[in-house]
């Protein structure tokens, strides 16, 4: 028996790409096609897709289903179609094919033709009028009659370059800009619906982002917010390598607390992110900083403290939802797939006035931050944990028998973390190992061995953990991270 032969997929280029000027749209087609390629590898799939006018056709197997395939989720994608793609030269033709295509489809439904010619080419003298006509009149003995405001079913005829294509549905794409043309920014993710879906809004626009996500509530905050970045990455980045810069911002709560006046905390507590995410930027080569911010939800985000936040920082700070309501909000975020993991996310803020400042001045916020004795930001930033998120194995948030919780007396402690983050801490009987040397040098290790492996949150660690094991090592992590193994009945270092 032969293979079956494949599907196609035809897909339409969003608008706004083809109003661009020539050089402007070559390019962003370009990218288009890089990121699609992207995506298509993702699904083990050949990364070929040809190029005809302003329409993109890729070869499917059998039985795919465009139904939340990763084309479809590709920024500068209107729409797609399963079509059938026939080398036709006459309007006869055109009419025996769609008959025999639709004819069980239009059975007994009431039914509508819609044809067009894309481009210039296409079956000569063979207008888009002539094929409704013709196509619909053979059509119409076997169906309950022609419907062309509320069809049941809608036969859709493109002619092309070549012949024409036929097909019954249209699947939305997200629209917008290919991901990467409009440059990078840094993303403040909280793991929260408004965090996610600014994200996204920045990324529909051809922005590629980078995720900054200052951590208020150790490795089990991590783990919760995790499955945000992971889904916005794996599903909504084709094209691009988002990371995860992952500050601990709880030595920065401590010295709010300690030093500033309680009412003002939020707004200082904001300015403190909106810097460690323009650290990010820097170093990332990044334009702007994202926000899930929105007028009036919350104290922080009356006008006047967001005037006073933003002064901050030097670079734009882009808030896409600015005007948005939290209905409108977790309607988007049910749409790109973010809700429920958005709504597993817990408070974790450390710093929760009574009665919150909403009318900060600039002048008294500023003497506030006067009174810290040092730069809060400056440890947390240098020993900041950064994940490459399309890398990661996503089997890390099911840890499973991977966890343990006490440390084995037979079993060798491996720490992952940098060198200094080593020096500056560490278990007593915790070798040195920095995560991405482990990575090329377990396979040399001892399998008569019993290893667990630590990192700072618990993910890193995990995901070698998994590795070893299944390559037939005995191999553990420790759950929760560094302070996790420190806090345990372990022996503790002086």
């Amino acid at each position: 028996m032969g293979e079956a032969s494949p599907r196609l997929a035809l897909l339409r280029l969003s608008g706004e790409i083809g109003i661009k000027a020539r050089a402007t749209r070559l390019q962003f087609r370009q990218r288009l096609l890089r990121n699609l390629r992207d995506a298509l590898v993702s699904e083990g799939l050949p990364p070929r897709v040809e190029v005809s006018h302003d329409r993109l056709y890729v070869a499917l197997p059998e039985h795919a289903s465009l139904e939340d395939h990763p084309l479809s989720r590709v920024f500068g994608v209107s729409s797609l179609s399963l079509v059938e793609r026939e080398p036709v030269t006459a309007l006869a033709d055109v009419v025996r094919v769609g008959t025999a295509l639709f004819t069980e489809a239009v059975r007994g439904r009431h039914f509508a033709v819609r044809a067009r010619r894309v481009g210039q080419a296409g079956p000569a003298g063979v207008r888009g009028g002539d094929v409704e006509r013709a196509l619909g009149a053979a059509l119409l003995p076997v169906a309950a009659g022609v419907d062309l405001g509320h069809p049941e079913v809608t036969v859709h005829v493109e002619l092309t370059a070549g012949g024409a294509s036929f097909f019954t549905e249209r699947a939305r794409g997200p629209g917008g800009l290919p991901l990467g043309v409009e440059g990078r920014a840094v993303s403040l993710l909280s793991g929260g619906f408004d965090s996610a879906v600014a994200t996204w809004q920045l990324q529909k626009r051809g922005v590629e982002c980078d995720l900054v996500f200052c951590n208020l509530g150790g490795a089990e905050h991590l783990r919760e917010v995790m499955p945000v970045a992971l889904h916005l990455a794996r599903r909504w980045s084709y094209g691009s390598r988002p990371r995860l810069h992952v500050v601990d911002f709880e030595p920065v709560a401590d010295a709010l607390r300690a030093h500033t006046t309680m009412r003002y905390w939020q707004v200082l507590l904001k300015r403190q992110m909106l810097r460690a995410a323009e650290a990010v930027a820097r170093e990332v080569d990044a334009q702007a900083i994202v926000t899930g911010d929105a007028v009036g939800q919350v104290s922080s985000q009356t006008l006047p403290n967001l005037a006073a936040i933003s002064q901050a920082t030097a670079l734009p700070v882009l808030r896409p939802l600015v005007g948005a309501d939290k209905t409108e909000i977790t309607a988007l975020a049910r749409a790109i797939g973010t809700y429920a993991l958005s709504e597993g996310v817990g408070e974790y803020c450390a710093l929760v006035p009574k009665k919150p400042a909403t009318q900060a001045r600039l002048e008294v916020v500023l003497a506030e931050e006067a009174r810290l004795p040092a730069d809060p930001l400056a440890a947390p930033l240098a020993s900041r944990t950064v994940f490459d998120l399309r890398a990661l194995d996503e089997g890390i948030l099911n840890e499973g028998e991977l966890a343990v919780e006490r440390l084995p007396e037979d079993a060798e402690l491996i720490d992952l973390r940098p060198l200094e983050k080593y020096r500056s801490g560490h278990h007593p009987r915790a070798l040195c190992l920095p995560f991405e040397q482990a990575l090329a040098a377990w396979p040399a290790f001892d399998r008569a061995k019993r290893y667990v492996l630590c990192c700072e949150f618990g993910l890193l660690s995990a995901q070698l953990a998994a590795t070893l094991r299944r390559e037939g090592f005995r191999a553990h992590h420790f759950r929760g991270g560094q302070k996790a193994l420190m806090r345990s009945d372990a022996p503790r270092q002086p």
